[in-house]
């Protein structure tokens, strides 16, 4: 088979197994990156993600990652939910972690996908990537037609918006390449003038040190005293580059069981400020927000009151 017909084919079956868009791009060093990350380590907008220099070489060359690789797909995977938090003065929490840990869902789809080509294509290697190897997700996305990069630097694509997981295979086959598409945000800085902490430095520079998702997430240690009251009632992550963005008014509700969201969605402003250890093992087994452990979304809650 050609590279038309087998690109057809792992198009065809990635969305059969519910991935929203697919794109391919030529696996190639990425020149107009290495700069950029470069300055953006320099000023230690990473903050203490220290695993963000890690594997400088790798996270602008695929193949590094995957010897031999001619093709990264990359694809996207709807979150946006139906529903929302009942209590709207409770504390917030990301709507990416509503449901079941995106690694886990997505990381059997890839390997399914995977599969596949192997067993419709033949000896293809290739690896899975779902937010956990040095691979810059966004970048390959707009490179594959996905979307543009948007000034909160977050991948947008003009159909459905931004509230997507955004997922590769890099693979050692020759493939047809999509091409980037425009970036549609025009004069917009609506998720410059709103973020809480202004950790949109500059349009498409997003300082990760100043970020909430950065504060409730990453951050080990005691969140610092001068973001107070500049939390926007965020626990976990959060969305508001997201929520004011325009283009998100194109947002439809998901179609991924395993994202149906727990019960938490019901909870109040006091259920979360008296959440035990025990509760929270039960909500979140196979949350997302495990990531912060019961000590750190204590930490987190405690900050807000």
């Amino acid at each position: 088979m050609d590279s038309v017909q087998n690109t057809y084919l792992i198009k065809a079956e990635a969305k059969r197994l519910g991935f929203d868009y697919v794109g391919v791009s030529k696996a190639e060093f990425l020149e107009e990156e290495a700069p950029r990350l470069e300055s953006w380590l320099n000023q230690n907008m990473h903050g203490q993600m220290s695993y963000m220099q890690n594997h400088f070489d790798k996270r602008l060359d695929p193949r590094l990652l995957v010897p031999g690789a001619k093709s990264v797909i990359s694809m996207l995977l709807n979150y946006y939910p139906e529903a929302e938090q009942t209590d709207k003065d409770a504390p917030k929490i990301s709507k990416y972690a509503y449901g079941t840990d995106y690694h886990f869902v997505i990381k059997e789809k890839l390997n399914g996908l995977l599969e596949f080509i192997k067993h419709n294509i033949g000896a293809v290697d290739g690896r899975a990537f779902v937010d956990s190897a040095p691979v810059m997700d966004k970048v390959w996305a707009k490179k594959s037609g996905l979307g543009w990069i948007g000034k909160n630097s977050n991948l947008i694509n003009k159909q459905n918006g931004s509230f997507f997981f955004i997922a590769e295979l890099i693979i050692d086959l020759d493939l047809e390449y999509d091409g980037p598409v425009k970036d549609y945000c025009g004069t917009c800085t609506k998720c410059i003038d709103a973020c809480p902490t202004d950790a949109i430095v500059s349009p498409h520079i997003v300082d990760g040190s100043k970020c909430i998702s950065y504060f409730t997430i990453e951050l080990k240690e005691n969140i610092p005293n001068e973001v107070k009251g500049k939390f926007d009632n965020w626990m976990f992550g959060c969305d508001v580059c997201q929520d004011v963005c325009p283009w998100n008014r194109f947002a439809k509700p998901h179609s991924e069981p395993h994202f149906k969201p727990s019960e938490m969605l019901g909870f109040s402003k006091s259920d979360w400020e008296e959440i035990t250890e025990e509760t929270f093992r039960k909500v979140f087994k196979d949350s997302a927000v495990k990531r912060t452990k019961f000590s750190g979304l204590k930490r987190n809650i405690d900050f807000l009151k």
